[in-house]
């Protein structure tokens, strides 16, 4: 899609916001809840993703975090094994990466429950998945046209603005399910800042 030549940004941010509120219009109605379920059925939860959408993931394993649970992002140092009863939560918006189908192979081994958050629900990785949650965005599995309409935002950055703010939504959501206060969370932000 091509930008006005005036560069109008407040143009530009309402074409992007549409765009984000059009995806969160034809979310699938359950998507929040299967992600909620599962976390909340999890004894212990690793998160991962690649490039910017692994900025995303980490954004949400820090609000599992704030939340109290065993949430840990993939290659940290100090990340524990995972096995039965463990969730792994992989991002993987184009339908898979090498990483993540390794990774989804180690997990479902190890006996983890897996869940990939995609926007193409056919991919390698979501057919590998136990649990699926579809952001239908684009991506850069869809960012060329082929004669439709594509996003203003660059390559998957739809996808990932998507994301950034579904988890925060569903950080609310597990937290009225937990019933836990903001303040709660806030208690558990880091000090080490």
């Amino acid at each position: 899609m091509a930008v006005g030549d005036s560069g109008d940004v407040r143009a530009m941010a309402r074409q992007a916001l549409d765009e984000v509120g059009a995806v969160f219009a034809a979310l699938p109605p359950n998507a929040a809840d299967r992600m909620c379920d599962g976390i909340l059925g999890a004894k212990r939860i690793a998160c991962f993703g690649v490039g910017r959408e692994g900025l995303m993931v980490r954004a949400l394993c820090m609000r599992l975090m704030h939340l109290g649970l065993d949430a840990h992002v993939v290659g940290d140092m100090t990340t524990p094994p995972i096995g039965p009863g463990d969730l792994l939560i992989v991002t993987a918006g184009p339908g898979g990466f090498s990483t993540a189908m390794a990774l989804l192979g180690v997990a479902r081994s190890a006996g983890a429950t897996t869940m990939v958050v995609t926007a193409q629900p056919e991919g390698d990785a979501p057919r590998q998945a136990d649990i699926v949650v579809h952001l239908p965005s684009q991506t850069m599995a869809n960012d060329q046209g082929d004669g439709e309409q594509t996003s203003l935002l660059p390559m998957g950055s739809l996808f990932e603005a998507v994301e950034l703010l579904f988890f925060d939504l569903v950080s609310i959501l597990l937290r009225e399910r937990t019933e836990q206060s903001p303040e709660q969370m806030r208690n558990r932000h880091t000090n080490l800042e």
